[in-house]
């Protein structure tokens, strides 16, 4: 199962045997509408705050996602999932409702593919027969506790990206239909001495180099094996600065098709995001909406998606710690019914 330093093969083949997407109404504006499952037309979906409405997120996309790969809640053994708030709190309280054994997990906006990688390899390993993965995020909520209040108005540099209001959800098996999770690799915590919470981008590039090259080199493959590569949200200027490490490091990534999630949410045209979206919802929603769509409809075969995460808190930039960053790869591959 160990393949290399950081990466593991799963040999059993788990599959995505299903997912759904929750947004706001801005997702809902962006040209991957049509790619998500609600789309709400209030930020507060009726709730009395924030951190309610983004519970309320997790929760309709979990139990979708269930839904759709035809059991119920009492026949998922194990629950995986994470958010930004402190102590995650919209993860753990929908857990609480969901009744569903949990593990709670954070890795800032890699906890998609954190929770993804993990299910896995509980499926794969066969302590668990059906896995839960998810993901959530709310604009307000990140706001609010990262950077200011969305009520005070507070003006952004260029820099600055647009955290998403999205839940995302699979159910992870070793039967029935859906993508096959082939591998993963775990990233190691990448610290370039960055300190300005407004420019995450440049912050979490060396991180997603970082690890892509780690799973090139465990797996002994190169870019062109993937018909896309997706990072997580490293936005414009993360994208940019990861185009230029990929050069500095000789990594071939002209060899395959590479996106970001945080540059194909929105459109850049008529919503203002500054250098593009970011959170735990926006990898989450892009994957399970979008990626997992066009390869059901056979666009690609074979995509890498690595979802970044800056690992800092209000205390730690507060107190002037840089900015720690991580990257967790995953790859899903069509295989067809087990």
């Amino acid at each position: 199962m160990i393949k290399g330093h950081q990466s593991m093969i799963f040999e059993n083949r788990p599959r995505i045997r299903s997912a759904a997407t929750v947004v706001g109404p801005f997702e809902g504006q962006g040209p991957l509408a049509n790619d998500f499952d609600i789309i709400h037309g209030d930020l507060m979906l009726g709730q009395d705050s924030w951190e309610k409405a983004e519970r309320v997120l997790l929760e309709e996309a979990a139990k979708i996602a269930i839904e759709n790969a035809g059991l119920t809640k009492e026949q998922i053994n194990v629950h995986i999932g994470g958010d930004l708030m402190d102590q995650i709190i919209s993860s753990s309280f929908a857990a609480r409702t969901l009744a569903i054994p949990y593990l709670g997990v954070f890795g800032a906006c890699s906890t998609s593919m954190e929770s993804l990688a993990l299910a896995a390899m509980m499926v794969d390993s066969r302590n668990a027969k059906f896995a839960l993965a998810s993901a959530c995020s709310h604009n307000a909520t990140a706001e609010k506790q990262f950077r200011y209040p969305t009520e005070y108005g507070s003006q952004k540099p260029p820099t600055a990206q647009f955290t998403v209001t999205g839940a995302g959800a699979s159910v992870v098996s070793l039967d029935g239909e859906g993508m096959v999770v082939t591998s993963a690799t775990m990233g190691r915590v990448v610290d370039m001495g960055l300190t300005d919470p407004f420019n995450m981008g440049a912050a979490m590039a060396p991180a997603a180099v970082d690890t892509i090259q780690a799973h090139f080199r465990d797996l002994e493959i190169g870019p062109g094996y993937y018909d896309l590569i997706v990072t997580g949200d490293l936005a414009k200027v993360g994208y940019d600065l990861a185009l230029d490490l990929f050069d500095k490091h000789r990594i071939p990534i002209g060899q395959t098709e590479y996106s970001d999630c945080g540059l194909m949410i929105y459109d850049f045209d008529k919503q203002s995001v500054q250098a593009g979206a970011s959170g735990c919802g926006c990898s989450a929603v892009v994957t399970y909406g979008h990626l997992l769509n066009k390869m059901r409809e056979g666009k690609w075969k074979r995509i890498l998606v690595v979802a970044t995460g800056a690992l800092l808190s209000p205390i730690s930039y507060q107190q002037g710690e840089s900015i720690p960053c991580i990257a967790h790869a995953v790859s899903i591959e069509n295989g067809g019914r087990a």
